[in-house]
């Protein structure tokens, strides 16, 4: 077994982390911004120093690669994203490209054998922070592999016109080519080249922590779905209208809440996780009653039975009025669970036993790159212990070693995918 190195993982983290560095212990990097490219120079420069060739495809992904004793084998593939959300961590994402050039490093530094070429990567607008949507660059590179409800999302010509947030007059294509990282689509992942995909990323929970595991393996993305609830109502003078005639739409809004929460929760699934993160209100204005609600409602789990009997309550909203308001549910958008290949879920359990490192199986309640080149490649993912089970926050922390862990799973699960193949399963 092999093990990557703990003072160059701090030494990344360092340097990385005054990327975007937002003086309060976190960053805001967001994708293609001058602090980002500061960051892919510095990844360039690394991986160059090792002897790694590096290309860029047209959506500014970048691939380090080092040779392996087969030229003619299809590499293996490792990285994440290096965006952050505003106000973000210094973990989230980046990680899994740190993690990714200790790979290459620590190969070429004990001249370990492999027959595969071996490449890190940068995935391009993961985080969709900026350009929307999230995971933009590996939607538009796995297109062809997306099931049909997934695919439509990502089209090309319609994600180079996605608009920035902060300016709405710049849009990605237009950011694209300014930033001089836009290069040639032969140079995008691709089966044809491409053996397997590996991503280690913070765990971003407190799964881990809890139970005393250093490393995740992780089986699975879960399934998820999103829906918007609507709310129509009237407005009127918040101080001269009766109470006993108004049509509060935020009061039948947060009723229509409660009553969501109440019967999800007699279903009893304990490992059930849902959310309503947005709300829109019409008016807004403290002298009015609202006459327009609108929520978002996000609900995961692995099993869609499971899922099914929650948008059904979810649903219901729809059937009934609330404090004389009518409710409108639409569908935003849906996935289905994503498993990891099994033959690669299997070397990572093995890495992390052999290495002797606390490890646990855990399925992703939040969205990767990974997700989507699993449709094209077989893939799998490896999860660090974050601190607290923060993240997209400025506390978010995994410790160097539980890096660096990560980054030595990875290594040794590579290894055996060189030496095993990864199966289609």
């Amino acid at each position: 077994m092999y093990e990557c190195s703990l003072d160059r993982m701090k030494d990344k983290i360092k340097t990385f982390s005054a990327f975007g560095d937002a003086g309060h212990g976190g960053i805001t990097r967001y994708s293609l911004s001058e602090e980002a490219i500061m960051a892919r120079n510095e990844f360039r420069r690394r991986m160059e120093a090792i002897g790694a060739d590096i290309e860029i495809d047209d959506l500014a992904n970048m691939y380090a690669t080092i040779p392996g004793s087969e030229p003619d084998a299809k590499r293996i593939v490792m990285g994440s994203h290096c965006d952050s959300v505003k106000n973000g961590g210094n973990y989230d994402g980046i990680l899994g490209v740190m993690a990714a050039m200790e790979v290459l490093e620590t190969v070429v530094e004990n001249g370990i054998e492999h027959k595969h070429p071996l490449t890190a990567m940068i995935w391009t607008n993961e985080e969709g922070s900026l350009y929307p949507p999230a995971m933009m660059c590996s939607g538009i590179v796995c297109y062809d592999y997306l099931p049909e409800d997934i695919r439509d999302k990502f089209k090309y010509d319609d994600m180079m016109k996605s608009k920035s947030v902060l300016d709405n007059s710049i849009t990605f294509g237009e950011i694209l080519k300014k930033s001089g990282f836009a290069g040639e689509r032969r140079f995008r992942l691709d089966p044809k080249r491409y053996e397997c995909m590996f991503e280690t990323h913070i765990e971003q929970g407190p799964i881990l922590e809890d139970v005393g595991c250093d490393i995740g393996v992780v089986d699975c993305v879960l399934g998820m779905f999103n829906y918007r609830l609507k709310f129509y109502g009237q407005t009127t003078h918040a101080g001269t209208f009766p109470m006993a005639k108004r049509k509060d739409a935020l009061l039948a809004a947060a009723k229509a809440l409660c009553y969501i929460h109440e019967e999800i929760d007699k279903l009893g699934y304990s490992d059930l996780v849902y959310t309503t993160g947005e709300i829109v209100c019409h008016p807004c204005v403290h002298t009015c009653v609202p006459d327009y609600i609108d929520f978002s409602f996000d609900a995961r789990h692995e099993n869609p039975e499971v899922l099914e009997k929650v948008l059904e309550i979810v649903k219901s909203c729809a059937c009934k009025e609330w404090c004389g308001c009518r409710c409108e549910v639409e569908k935003a958008w849906n996935r289905d669970t994503v498993y990891w290949n099994k033959e690669l879920v299997g070397y990572v359990k093995e890495a992390a036993a052999e290495s002797e490192i606390p490890h646990m199986y855990i399925h992703s309640g939040a969205g990767h790159d990974a997700q989507f080149c699993a449709y094209m490649l077989p893939t799998t993912m490896i999860f660090v212990q974050s601190k607290n089970g923060l993240s997209h926050c400025e506390q978010e922390y995994s410790s160097p070693e539980h890096c660096t862990e990560g980054a030595t799973v990875m290594l040794n699960a590579v290894l055996k995918a060189d030496q095993r193949g990864s199966g289609y399963e």
